[in-house]
């Protein structure tokens, strides 16, 4: 004869030898007096599920009800208690014990975010040794969950149809190993969206992987390098670039410098007119990408456009030479501090990642702070001083 529990308040509690039988043996509830234990409303409906309560009163004095109308009730009375159930079952019958992530449960005592559900321990591991393996966040697939913080957790999205993908966050890290110093100057035109230097020295490009060469069949011109917007205000920002001339939006010189005054340095600093440039292209999105491109530069990585792979940038750990040329390790998209991710947009970027051999990573920014001043140096700096958080998810297997 199976037992029956007795739902009080958020808990369901069993008696008899519910601790030796379930608790002690397979890891589920807590312990309250005597071998009674206290199970959560997702751990006595997989033990309904599984035939190992005969039933549950929903109040004293009621006759107990089985899995169907517990599950009914439970989902009516508890915020996302389908897809958390799903979850739950679906680690149990992974090998997993798992313990709800809030006091007074014992995963309560685990050192996890509020938005966490459960803890799930090692395999062969109980609640009582504590030995976590994954803190379990649970999403379903038309819910939205913010982006910072989600480092360390492990992500459970429940799809429409109640299947289970699983996506681990962790601290992101790129660090490179790019020996590469440019040039003390280089000298460059600022055209709608680009600049393009035209004496460039052979190792910006061949061993530095900036810009991209102007090149041709026949091509009587030699040595012109084309600088994306975020490669020449970075550089511009070290001291390296100067504009000779900067043609405007509409095609013509604009007051930056004329293309026939060659000499005429920018009045305003190379950095702040490229940094105005891009605020014109792109807006505030320009100031966030500058920021991680610095980071990444920094880190000796060397961040190439990500547009191929609906990315910001891909990113090459150690470049010798373009002619020989690594595999890039990462797609990294900028997204702002307080970005929240759709679990499909989500789902979409780690796939596209992993199905070209890449870590997908997210640098999540944060402005530090104005917009710079207007002598060039204040617009990289404010780029350097803005706050960047890197986090990487993956596909999991429990």
């Amino acid at each position: 004869m199976q037992p029956t529990g007795h739902l009080r308040g958020d808990a369901v509690r069993v008696a008899g030898d519910a601790r030796q039988r379930f608790h002690d043996s397979r890891g589920y509830g807590r312990p309250l007096d005597g071998n009674e234990i206290a199970l959560s409303r997702v751990e006595a409906a997989h033990l309904l599920f599984r035939g190992d309560l005969s039933g549950v009163a929903l109040a004293p004095d009621a006759d107990p009800v089985g899995f169907e109308r517990f599950f009914v009730e439970c989902a009516a009375a508890t915020d996302r208690f389908a897809v958390r159930y799903l979850v739950y079952a679906d680690l149990r019958d992974r090998g997993f014990y798992l313990s709800p992530a809030r006091e007074p449960w014992p995963g309560g005592g685990v050192d996890a975010p509020e938005a966490v559900d459960f803890v799930a321990y090692e395999r062969g591991s109980t609640p009582d040794t504590g030995n976590v393996k994954y803190p379990v966040q649970v999403v379903g697939e038309r819910e939205s969950l913010p982006a910072a913080g989600l480092a360390g957790r492990t992500l459970a999205v429940v799809d429409e149809e109640s299947d289970i993908t699983y996506f681990a966050a962790t601290e992101g890290s790129i660090a490179g190993a790019t020996d590469y110093e440019p040039p003390a100057r280089l000298d460059g035109v600022l055209l709608a969206d680009r600049v393009v230097v035209w004496d460039a020295p052979e190792g910006l490009y061949e061993r530095g992987f900036y810009g991209q060469p102007l090149t041709g069949r026949a091509a009587a011109v030699e040595g012109a390098v084309q600088l994306s917007l975020v490669e020449a205000a970075s550089l511009a920002a070290d001291g390296v670039l100067s504009l000779s001339a900067s043609v405007g939006t509409a095609g013509a010189a604009d007051e930056a410098g004329d293309p026939s005054d060659a000499g005429t340095p920018e009045p305003d600093g190379p950095a702040a007119a490229i940094v105005a440039r891009g605020r014109e292209v792109e807006g505030d999105r320009f100031d966030r990408r500058l920021a991680v491109y610095q980071r990444l530069r920094e880190a000796d990585a060397v961040p190439k456009t990500g547009f191929k792979f609906g990315a910001d940038f891909r990113t090459y750990l150690d470049v010798e030479t373009v002619e020989d040329l690594p595999h890039s390790e990462h797609l990294v998209r900028v997204v702002e501090g307080d970005h929240r991710f759709s679990p499909r947009e989500l789902s979409l970027d780690v796939r596209l990642a992993g199905g070209v051999r890449k870590e997908m990573v997210f640098a999540l920014t944060a402005a530090a702070g104005g917009n710079g001043g207007g002598d060039g140096t204040a617009e990289g700096g404010a780029a350097r001083d803005a706050d960047v958080e890197w986090l990487s998810i993956g596909r999991l297997t429990p």
